[in-house]
């Protein structure tokens, strides 16, 4: 996958989680991220990987993630390895 392809499946995952009205302020809150980064860096490459190592800590919400956008699972992996820092080795 390319990395534009990625970034704009990272963005409309960053749509998603901004709808999700309990999620939305766990991901500020672990992030540090404001309401204001998140119109602010839609098109930082690194932010938006963020979004998708955030999304992946849960599979619970990758799960909600997936059904919600018609995506398999699996998917949020492929589109994260896409983005800057995804080919860095995952020891966990």
């Amino acid at each position: 996958m390319q990395q534009e392809a990625a970034e704009t499946e990272a963005l409309k995952a960053l749509g998603w989680l901004a709808a999700q009205d309990t999620l939305l302020p766990v991901f500020l809150g672990s992030t540090g991220a404001t309401e204001a980064d998140l119109r602010s860096r839609v098109a930082d490459p690194a932010f938006l990987a963020s979004v998708l190592d955030f999304l992946m800590l849960d599979d619970a919400w990758v799960i909600d993630w997936a059904a919600a956008t018609g995506n398999r699972p699996e998917d949020l992996a492929r589109f994260r390895a896409a983005l800057p820092g995804g080919d860095l080795p995952n020891w966990t």
